[in-house]
């Protein structure tokens, strides 16, 4: 049935699943995703189309957030996926099929990203609108989970990727920028928010576009943090002209949703890059770590692009200025060189 190799017991234990649930026999199983957790995908074939078999090994992955923002997302009217079966002890989901074409592989190969933006846009403004309550059930973005992900940087990127030890000064300019970025984050105002809402999490689907996927981490948080993931996306780099003209279309439909997207395009534009600088802090120290701890060197490749947008709002902010020159005296260099090392293009 499977056109995995044997040897994979979990993969055989959720054959074994499927093939007891009701419906039409299943003809195979094949690959469909991974993530950068611990999570797995597989197409389900059958006579009547194709599902998704999701196996979240238990004792790695709790299968409950997934289910519960789920839920959540699709009583806001978005496109996620339905859930067909359940089996939480063995960490087994059967969901509607999306389908395989990424926002990231469409644009990569050269699709129109005004129309796949604007539905993007107009999606989460969907989910911010209509997810107040909602969003109530959902953890509240906090000064200390903040903060937590920030530290991932200095611990993963600037430890153990750049082999640099910050002395007491460039310690204090760290701390320093976080907790800046941390009240800047709190001062917006809140909604839901999906936390991963980029290129690789969106899906191409015909008539209901995107389909949504790896929400299991919302919260409520920062009014502007699911258009920072999406036009300062970690995968794909936009000019800022065309940026700024789809941040103005979120604005616009912010408006008409009753939303509030700050006084003026400015004052909006400020938690838009502020927030990005706090998510891109944090995503070095991930893709850091997703290598060093997980196995996992894809994520090696983007770095560069995430250090670029770091440093563009480091250096436009003067309350940032210590952390701007830790930045460029000490971590630039040694980035350089851990690129070289990893064989990556600089």
């Amino acid at each position: 049935m499977t056109t995995i190799p044997t040897g994979d017991s979990r993969l055989q234990r959720l054959e074994l699943w499927l093939a007891g649930l009701p419906g039409p026999p299943v003809l195979r199983v094949t690959p469909a995703s991974i993530d950068a957790s611990f999570r797995r995908y597989f197409r389900v074939h059958h006579d009547g189309g194709t599902q998704i078999a999701m196996d979240a090994p238990p004792e790695r992955e709790s299968i409950d957030s997934w289910l519960q923002v789920a839920r959540l997302l699709a009583g806001t009217g978005v496109n996620v996926p339905r859930i067909h079966a359940v089996d939480a002890d063995q960490g087994f989901v059967l969901i509607s099929d999306l389908g395989s074409l990424q926002y990231l592989e469409a644009l990569t190969n050269g699709a129109d990203p005004e129309p796949l933006y604007a539905n993007a846009i107009d999606a989460m403004l969907c989910l911010q609108a209509r997810g107040t309550a909602a969003a109530h059930d959902l953890p509240r973005y906090d000064h200390g989970l903040l903060r937590k992900e920030m530290e991932l940087f200095p611990e993963w990127f600037i430890k153990r990727h750049l082999a640099l030890e910050p002395g007491a000064d460039d310690r204090r300019a760290i701390d320093g920028a976080f907790e800046w970025l941390c009240d800047e984050a709190l001062s917006q105002p809140v909604v839901l928010v999906h936390r991963d809402y980029h290129s690789r999490n969106l899906m191409v689907c015909a008539g209901s576009n995107p389909g949504i996927i790896d929400f299991q981490d919302a919260v409520r948080g920062p009014i502007s943090y699911d258009l920072v993931s999406l036009l300062k996306d970690c995968y794909i780099v936009w000019p800022r002209a065309r940026l700024l003209a789809w941040l103005d279309r979120y604005r616009e439909g912010a408006a008409r949703m009753g939303l509030d997207a700050g006084r003026d395009r400015e004052e909006f534009l400020r938690w838009f890059d502020r927030m990005g600088l706090q998510r891109h802090i944090k995503v070095l120290g991930i893709f850091a770590r997703l290598w060093y701890r997980d196995g996992k060197p894809g994520f090696l490749a983007d770095l560069p692009r995430v250090l670029d947008y770091t440093l563009a709002v480091t250096s436009a902010e003067p309350a940032l200025a210590p952390f701007d020159d830790f930045l460029r005296r000490l971590v630039v260099p040694a980035f350089a060189v851990a690129l070289k090392r990893a064989g990556i293009p600089p």
